[in-house]
């Protein structure tokens, strides 16, 4: 439950009155309605490192909403109160119900989303996946980038902790050296970076809303691939999607390829419970 302390902080920080209203939220999170009329969602932790992941958060959004094309939650405040509770304020959004148009729409969005590019794969900070930290140091190629800052760090922490063999890391840096070929050469795209279902819903107007990114420039089909993950999405936005921005021959086959970084953050956040699907891509060969 949000203390007293934080309570008031946000008050200060919001400079308003905050009621909390009932609900079903999970977890360390509330539903307030300020003085001035104001709808809020407030996630807050004790954990250490809270407070730059909330920042990180908070930067992620605007960066996604920079691109003009899709809508996240606007963001009140962030920070941390006296008795070390962080937080994240923002809006309140009310949930619809999804059909074929809002299916249409997500496809199209993203693909708008995907058009946004850089010069360089990365970003000018570094984020979080999850609660794990997530460099973004930039690189000249997708291969480096994937390699140096997603599955090298992740297959790291991983054999440190006793969950991955030498085995298996050796046919992680298989698949890294053969990411040149494998991987189709584009520009690198703004993404979401941890694109499943639980970060995606539809408001009472049917539009898309994105939020918890982790986001940065890099392949587009990462956001493909994570979205098949845990239930995937209507075929209706996949159809849209390649209606708006056709990817390469292929696809399908090179899922495993992207998957397997998310793969490996959740067999590193959530334990031994991912390690058949991790092995799964890492003995198919590729």
């Amino acid at each position: 439950m949000l203390t007293d302390t934080a309570h008031q902080h946000l008050e200060t920080v919001l400079q308003s009155r905050m009621t909390r209203l009932p609900g079903g939220l999970a977890g360390h999170s509330a539903r307030f309605e300020t003085a001035d009329g104001r709808q809020v969602f407030v996630k807050y932790s004790t954990l250490p490192g809270a407070a730059d992941r909330f920042r990180c958060e908070h930067l992620g959004l605007a960066l996604v909403g920079a691109s003009g094309v899709v809508q996240v939650p606007k963001v009140f405040a962030h920070g941390q109160a006296s008795d070390l509770t962080a937080f994240i304020a923002m809006a309140f959004i009310r949930q619809g119900r999804p059909n074929r148009l809002f299916w249409e729409k997500l496809g199209a969005t993203l693909a708008s989303l995907h058009g946004t590019t850089a010069a360089q794969f990365g970003f000018s900070h570094n984020n979080y996946i999850g609660a794990l930290p997530q460099s973004n140091r930039r690189h000249e190629t997708w291969s480096a980038f994937f390699t140096e800052e997603r599955l090298l760090p992740q297959t790291i922490m991983a054999m440190d902790s006793g969950l991955l063999t030498d085995n298996d890391v050796q046919r992680v840096e298989f698949i890294c050296r053969q990411l040149p070929r494998l991987c189709p050469q584009e520009p690198p795209s703004l993404i979401h970076g941890d694109f499943w279902n639980g970060n995606v819903l539809c408001d009472v107007l049917g539009e898309p809303v994105f939020f918890d990114p982790a986001a940065c420039f890099a392949h587009r089909e990462c956001d493909l691939a994570m979205s098949r993950l845990f239930g995937g999405f209507d075929d209706v936005f996949y159809n849209a999607y390649e209606e708006a921005y056709p990817t390469e021959p292929g696809l399908e086959k090179r899922l495993p390829i992207y998957q397997l970084y998310y793969l490996l953050v959740h067999l590193n956040l959530f334990g031994i419970g991912y390690l058949g699907q991790v092995r799964n891509i890492l003995e198919v060969g590729l």
